[in-house]
């Protein structure tokens, strides 16, 4: 095992590929020489030339159109988009195009389309940089979502995604970019099976169920009530958002009797919602106490650093409202 950053888990997934499959190819805004906005592309222009990384123009509808047409002809395009909020610029080629062309043809094309962004917020952005919308992609048939939030979970599922032959969107946390994670040694051939959620912590007392950023929150929650309270909480990570790994969930929260559901996105209609509903049809007889979402409010991110602070759940918020929730009778 070695040690690596979240960013450098989605290079190396990239670079392994792109190797491994000469139809694999990389284009978006600044993927070129310059390396990418945060370098999650360094050294891949140089390596694989011009032809498979191509820098695009601003005009995210027509580089994605042009990707699920690349797709649709036998490439497998890897395409970035900057900032998880431009997905709305590309709507149309992902949820009527990519989406539906296999089902639509009747399985004649794949459209093998791995895209992914960096999304959330935490490092000030303001309303139109800090956005989570998983909830909106994950409603559409045919789209695979997936929110890793580990480098190993990053390089296994990316690696994977690569390797699908149905559109995925990879939601990464912008917060998390520089975190460091052990991922398997150079030259291991690491993938992760999509729609498959993973117990990162086990417990008796409730179950937490976080992603992305909200994913290390919950894990510090659960040491803190651990510490303080001798409440030990069962962290499940989804991983992927669609298809939702509710089986995992279900079982937990038969064990624990208790669940709460912490995600950045809002919480009208979001992830949890769907998490709560289908924990409540699959296991209502073993809850002890009424679920809880715990979300931030439902208003645009702020850009001033002490609004942000209250307006994202963490670490203290989610071990108060797991510590209310295993004291209510």
């Amino acid at each position: 095992m070695a040690r690596t950053k979240y960013y450098q888990a989605l290079t190396r997934a990239m670079r392994e590929e792109m190797r491994r499959d000469p139809t694999v190819m990389l284009m978006g805004i600044d993927v070129g020489p310059s390396g990418g906005i945060f370098a999650q592309t360094r050294g891949l222009f140089q390596e694989f030339g011009p032809g498979r990384v191509r820098d695009t123009p601003i005009s995210e509808n027509g580089f994605v159109s042009a990707a699920v047409g690349a797709a649709m002809t036998g490439l497998r395009p890897i395409v970035e988009i900057g900032f998880e909020d431009f997905l709305t610029c590309c709507v149309e080629p992902l949820v009527n195009q990519a989406a539906k062309l296999r089902y639509m043809l009747g399985g004649q094309v794949s459209v093998p389309l791995f895209l992914y962004t960096f999304g959330g917020g935490g490092v000030n952005a303001g309303p139109q940089h800090s956005q989570c919308l998983a909830a909106w992609f994950a409603h559409v048939p045919g789209l695979k979502v997936v929110t890793p939030a580990t480098p190993v979970d990053v390089l296994g599922m990316a690696k994977a995604g690569i390797r699908d032959n149905n559109p995925v969107l990879c939601l990464l946390s912008k917060k998390l970019i520089g975190s460091t994670g052990e991922v398997p040694a150079d030259g291991e051939d690491f993938v992760l099976p999509l729609g498959v959620a993973e117990i990162k912590r086990p417990g008796r007392d409730l179950t937490i169920v976080a992603n992305g950023q909200m994913l290390p929150q919950a894990m510090a929650a659960a040491q803190q009530l651990a510490t303080e309270r001798g409440f030990e909480a069962e962290v499940v990570d989804p991983r992927t958002i669609s298809p939702l790994d509710t089986s995992t969930i279900v079982e937990s929260v038969r064990r624990t009797g208790r669940l709460l559901i912490v995600h950045e996105g809002y919480g009208p209609f979001g992830v949890g919602a769907e998490v709560m509903a289908s924990v409540m049809e699959q296991a209502h007889g073993a809850l002890k106490a009424a679920p809880v979402r715990l979300t931030g409010p439902f208003a645009p991110s702020p850009f001033t650093p002490s609004l942000e602070k209250l307006y994202i759940p963490d670490a203290r918020r989610i071990a108060e409202a797991a510590a209310q929730l295993v004291e209510r009778v």
